[in-house]
Order: structure tokens, then sequence, then C-alpha cells
């Protein structure tokens, strides 16, 4: 099972544009831990000659867009939902914005400094490594990448798994079957599961994640691990519009122990979202 055309994820997230600013509890703590490892390392460094220059990758409705814009970047957004750069245009009206598959990225060898690829959008494409090379081919030697997207050994793998043999009392609508077809796979290997409202996305382990980066030349600089400890709340429950007050007094204590402890390899292991810090060689 693969990743869905990419047609098919343009609609997707294309019908998601009017209610995309409104972040869920999930998305509320993502994107927070994401934007402050962000801003803390990918910052531009001395550079001579000219401005130095960042892309969104998946920039969506330019939320990191506008922050390495404001970092002091010259900087470059592509998404393939038309809808969605539109509200990326409303949020960073100043920044060259393109749609744009990652597996053909419109720009020359080189060009930028530094690249952002979040939102889980590799875990969207149909083809990573395409998408990988496309993302080292447009880096500068030097030039660094920072990359989130969907982890394989995460308690949401324990959750999807429980679903499934609770005749799906946790809402993660995945057959008994299609889990034990994806688990088959090598206990390193990545595996493609469906997740309610976002069609199949590509799990990675950090393993093959790694040996994916290596191989179009990035190395694996650091990495940190989010939605670890909040984890043990079902996704399924946080993705929904608000908490009830218990539940949210709860969530608010996971979200401060999580950001905590995100650089640690407990969390890596087994953290839901895996950020990455890769350098071009």
């Amino acid at each position: 099972m693969d990743a869905a055309p990419q047609s098919t994820i343009a609609r997707l997230f294309d019908a998601m544009a009017d209610e995309y600013d409104v972040l869920e509890p999930w998305y509320e703590h993502l994107y927070a831990r994401v934007h402050a490892i962000l801003v803390a390392h990918l910052a531009p460094r001395p550079f001579v000659g000219s401005r130095a220059r960042a892309l969104d990758a998946g920039c969506g409705h330019g939320a990191q867009t506008a922050l390495l814009r404001a970092l002091g970047y010259e900087t470059h957004g592509v998404d393939i939902a038309a809808r969605l750069l539109a509200l990326a245009r409303t949020r960073a009206p100043d920044v060259a914005l393109a749609r744009a598959d990652l597996t053909a990225l419109p720009y020359g060898d080189a060009r930028f400094d530094a690249v952002s690829c979040a939102g889980s959008t590799l875990s969207f494409v149909a083809e990573p490594d395409r998408a990988l090379r496309e993302l080292a081919r447009v880096l500068r030697p030097g030039g660094r990448l920072l990359l989130e997207c969907e982890h394989k050994w995460s308690f949401d793998l324990a959750w999807t798994l429980a679903s499934a043999l609770s005749h799906d009392a946790i809402g993660y609508h995945v057959p008994l079957a299609t889990f034990a077809r994806a688990m088959r796979a090598p206990l390193h290997a990545s595996i493609a599961l469906p997740y309610p409202g976002y069609g199949t996305l590509t799990l990675f382990s950090g393993r093959d994640l790694r040996r994916r980066l290596a191989a179009v030349g990035l190395r694996w600089e650091r990495a940190w691990g989010i939605h670890a400890l909040t984890n043990v709340i079902p996704s399924t429950i946080l993705h929904r519009p608000r908490l009830p007050r218990p539940l949210a007094g709860l969530y608010r204590v996971l979200r401060r122990l999580d950001a905590a402890f995100s650089g640690a390899a407990p969390a890596r292991a087994f953290a839901n979202s895996l950020v990455v810090l890769a350098v071009r060689a």
C-alpha cells in the first residue's frame, strides 16, 4: 500500500483549506514544537555575496514560510494544494510561492541555504525517495534541511492495533487484516497505513529515514521526537476542536513533558512525529 496519488492529496488539502488555520489540540502542540526547533536551528548563518535563501517545501497555509521570512531569508514556498497557497499568500504576501510537487521542484541546483519540509509532507508523497533527491538537489553544499514526518514506532501504532482488535472502538478505521499486512514488513522498514480523513500515510522508521537521507547526500545531524508522551492519549481523540476539561488538563501536563524531553532518545524512539535536521554533504 502506497501513499495516495498527488492529485488526490491536492483535493484532500484543498477541501480542508477553510478550516486549516483552526488548530486542533494535536496540531497545536506539533506546530509549537516544530516552530521552536525551526527558529533555533535554521537561523541564517553568516553569508557573503547575497541574501540567504530558504524554501518551505509543502508550505500549506504559510506558517513556516512566514517564520523563515522573519528569520531574514529570501523565502520561497511550494505546495500542491492551490487553496492552501492562496492562504499562504495572505500570510506572506511578499514571498515567492508556486504550485509544485515535491518530486519535481521548479528550482535550479544548489539554490537554497535552508529547506523546511514539515506538516508530515513527505509521508503524503507517493515517491519519497524522489522527493528527498529533489530536496537535496536544491540545497547548496552545507545547506540544512529540517524534515518532519510520521514515525513508525509510536504509541499510535499500538492504538491502531487496539482499535482494530476492538471493532474500531477508538476510531482508527484500520481493519486488522490491513494492519497485519503492513506489519509483515521487516522491523526497520517504513510502512504505509491509512489514517481517518487523510488517506494512506508512510510511517518512517528512524533507521530507514537515515538510510534514505544518506542515499541522496544528506547527513543526519540530530533529531527530535514530538507526540511521544502526549500520544498516550490516542491521536483520534486529540483530533477534535477541543477537549473535555479533565482531559485538557492532563494534556497540558503531557505537552510540557513532551517538549522537555523531545530531544531525548526515548522520545525519538516512540514519537508520533520525527523531526530531523540534515545537512547536504
